[in-house]
């Protein structure tokens, strides 16, 4: 190795080094692998408990179906509060029936539609509600 070449591999190690120090001592950099915490402040359906279903796909279902539960309660009452929290996540599962489009284990919701209509029904009711 020459001894330009030995100089610019140096330099390199000096500033990826500084680079990844700045990463994680940063107040906006990587500091950690682990999720954020969910900010509870705002009315947002919480991710299901992983031990609810094996698969992601499920979970997402399952967190759908929790969305559109409370926006029906919302079209029942017409109160804008959040209804996150006073819906259990059995009551998700025994709802979880009535949504149901396969007898497959691994996909048996389509969460994509499910989702469509929680969104659409959340959407009518922050219209109402100016939130």
């Amino acid at each position: 190795m020459t001894r330009a070449a030995t100089v610019y591999c140096f330099a390199l190690m000096i500033a990826a080094s500084t680079i990844s120090v700045r990463a994680q001592t940063s107040q906006g950099g990587f500091e950690t692998m682990a999720q954020p915490n969910e900010d509870q402040s705002e009315c947002k359906a919480p991710r299901p408990p992983k031990h609810l279903a094996e698969t992601a796909y499920i979970r997402n279902g399952y967190r759908a179906i929790l969305r559109i539960m409370a926006a029906k309660k919302w079209q029942e009452t017409g109160s804008c509060d959040c209804f996150f929290d006073t819906i259990e996540w059995d009551k998700v599962l025994e709802a979880s029936e009535e949504y149901r489009v396969s007898d497959d284990e691994k996909r048996p919701f389509d969460t994509s539609e499910l989702r469509e209509l929680a969104d659409r029904l959340l959407v009518e009711r922050d219209a109402a509600c100016g939130s």
